[in-house]
């Protein structure tokens, strides 16, 4: 009963952040005015608000969730993000929307909690399987999440955002009734102010062996895998000319194929490849992918091709399970608030580097035109992060 809440909890989690997705250009452009390349640069500072307090907080959520219990901490950052939702929805001004932004990013314990909560249920054997299931949860969150969103944009950009405040609430409803605690004093540790900053949190998982270059990969990766959701709104609609309708069916698709790949055909991949060959073969085929996006032109050949960006979707839980075996168990709350961290830091580069190169090839004094220089940089980050993984040497239990 833990894990089904567990994944039921991510799964609507995700329906919240993909309801919203599809109507974010249309919602910036009805509150500021202007083209799509300057809501697009709006969209960027959006998200890199949100995940400048994740990174900020984030170690000490995890630290937290180690020192008072994964349920304290979850509940409370759902309890926040109603109000967030709620924030946005009615928000009539970008600074309104940037204090929306800021709030949740400052109580986005979601990720670094549930993650842990997961690790404190697993056996150390079926840590990665485990992790990819939390990551099928995600994707199935997002098949539904963009088609509601899409389907709720024809009544208004504003709509999608009192469905994500709803989902979140009855999601904190739900968790408060069914929601166990995993912290026991066998694995409790004190809170500690000197841990709970971003800095000192990394030098302290830094210093277990081999987590520095797979942190590396770590934010690598998702600087470049970030482009999708800093870009792909304003991208399909330039390139394709699509709506929120069409983005929402895109984005549903890129979901379906992360669920499958995350909840079953992972453990294919580590069956037949293990940890270090399924972060490979994700690293070659999310480069894959991102060429494929870059090149068409056709929307309808883009939406058929779309579930083959998401076949690399292993290499985030089969490095969480590497990283999770190498940490000892009264450490799993701040390896994971470390891993949000890190996973903020690539939310605060990637929509402020992809939104950048999106509008300075999209926009008036653009030297040429090319809506696809986001996705040809992401692929550059996935080469840089394929080269470290390799010269990477690491011990697992």
């Amino acid at each position: 009963m833990p894990v089904i809440f567990l994944l039921i909890t991510v799964m609507l989690d995700a329906m919240g952040i993909g309801l919203v997705i599809p109507v974010m250009p249309a919602l910036i452009v009805d509150v500021e005015g202007g083209t799509l390349a300057q809501a697009a640069v709006w969209g960027g500072v959006l998200s890199t608000v949100f995940a400048v307090m994740q990174f900020l907080l984030s170690p000490a959520l995890g630290n937290l969730s180690d020192a008072f219990g994964r349920r304290p901490v979850l509940l409370i950052s759902l309890c926040v993000l109603t109000f967030d939702y709620l924030v946005m929805a009615l928000a009539g001004s970008m600074w309104l929307l940037l204090l929306g932004r800021l709030i949740a990013g400052i109580c986005s314990a979601t990720p670094a909690t549930a993650a842990a909560y997961m690790a404190d249920l697993s056996p150390p054997e079926r840590k990665t399987a485990n992790f990819g299931l939390i990551g099928a949860a995600f994707g199935a969150g997002f098949v539904i999440g963009p088609l509601a969103g899409g389907a709720l944009g024809t009544l208004g950009p504003r709509a999608p955002f009192y469905a994500a405040a709803a989902l979140a609430a009855l999601n904190l409803i739900f968790g408060l009734l069914v929601m166990r605690e995993t912290v026991t004093d066998t694995i409790r540790r004190p809170f500690c102010w000197s841990r709970a900053n971003p800095l000192s949190a990394f030098r302290a998982v830094g210093q277990l062996p081999g987590l520095v270059p797979l942190l590396t990969v770590f934010l690598l990766f998702g600087v470049a895998l970030f482009v999708y959701p800093a870009v792909w709104a304003f991208f399909a609609q330039e390139r394709f000319g699509w709506g929120a309708r069409e983005i929402g069916f895109s984005l549903a698709a890129f979901g379906i194929t992360i669920a499958v790949v995350q909840g079953g055909l992972i453990r294919v991949a580590l069956h037949c490849l293990g940890d270090r060959g399924t972060v490979i073969y994700g690293l070659i085929l999310n480069a894959a992918g991102l060429g494929l996006v870059a090149t068409i032109t056709d929307g309808r050949l883009a939406l058929l091709l779309t579930p083959i960006a998401g076949l690399g979707a292993v290499v985030m839980p089969a490095l969480q399970g590497i990283m999770s075996r190498i940490a000892p168990d009264n450490a799993q709350g701040e390896l994971q608030g470390v891993l949000t961290a890190t996973n903020a830091l690539a939310m605060i580069l990637s929509p402020l580097l992809m939104t950048g190169a999106f509008a300075a090839f999209t926009g008036a004094a653009a030297p040429i035109y090319l809506p696809s220089a986001p996705f040809l940089l992401a692929i550059l980050l996935l080469i840089v992060a394929f080269v470290v993984f390799l010269r990477s040497r690491f011990a697992v239990t």
